[in-house]
């Protein structure tokens, strides 16, 4: 049986396959600065490529739709909060983090450099040229609470290991994704395949912000990961 996908829009709870009119997500004065439908279509990614070959611990287990428990969120330019949604017994801890790598990954790309969670790694290593970054923008805990509506908020939140990816038009970061459940090997994967599925790759060189498993660079993972992500 396909798994339902819960999305929360608008403080809602609906499912995935319900398109609103409005351009912008809206409530109380708060807002996403990304078309409501260019979010709806990176999210709808989720369902599908979840189910790939993304390495990481789930992926391996015997029991049917191990992968599947994922969280994913989207934030805004502004670091707004513009979509969360989950699939499957995903970790409950894992929202605030997709939150926060989606944020993280937004915050520190531009035109110019494309940056991933999983790139900061190595730079905020003691001796790294970052380091101390994870202490600069804490997560707001008022939106650890899940029946908080974040919505059109800025949650905050440094995570510099894999699973953050900024989202690229037109050679323009318009926000970020983020992707917490499994390894951060295959939370970087499945964020980045998202993001080429809804043709929201056009980073300023192809490729620039993947993961790298090179001596110094992001530690593999436990469970089977994958090296390149096509």
């Amino acid at each position: 049986m396909t798994q339902r996908i819960r999305v929360l829009l608008l403080g809602t709870l609906t499912f995935a396959g319900a398109v609103a009119a409005s351009p912008l997500y809206a409530q109380d004065g708060n807002k996403c600065d990304i078309p409501k439908s260019v979010v709806d279509n990176l999210q709808s990614k989720l369902a599908s490529v979840v189910t790939q070959a993304n390495g990481g611990i789930f992926n391996n287990l015997p029991t049917p739709g191990s992968p599947n428990r994922m969280w994913s969120a989207v934030v805004d330019r502004k670091g707004q909060l513009c979509s969360v949604i989950v699939t499957g017994d995903a970790w409950p801890g894992s929202r605030a983090i997709a939150i926060a790598k989606a944020g993280t990954a937004n915050d520190f790309s531009n035109d110019v450099l494309a940056l991933s969670t999983a790139n900061l790694y190595p730079l905020i290593q003691p001796g790294g040229s970052l380091y101390g970054l994870n202490n600069s923008n804490p997560f707001n805990p008022e939106f650890l609470d899940q029946d908080k509506n974040a919505l059109g908020k800025v949650a905050g939140g440094i995570i510099t290991f894999g699973g953050g990816v900024a989202l690229y038009s037109n050679g323009k970061v318009i926000g970020g994704l983020g992707l917490s459940g499994d390894t951060a090997c295959a939370d970087h994967v499945i964020a980045y395949r998202m993001r080429t599925a809804a043709g929201l790759n056009e980073t300023p060189v192809a490729g620039q912000d993947n993961i790298s498993y090179a001596p110094g660079a992001h530690p593999h993972c436990l469970g089977a990961g994958i090296d390149v992500v096509p």
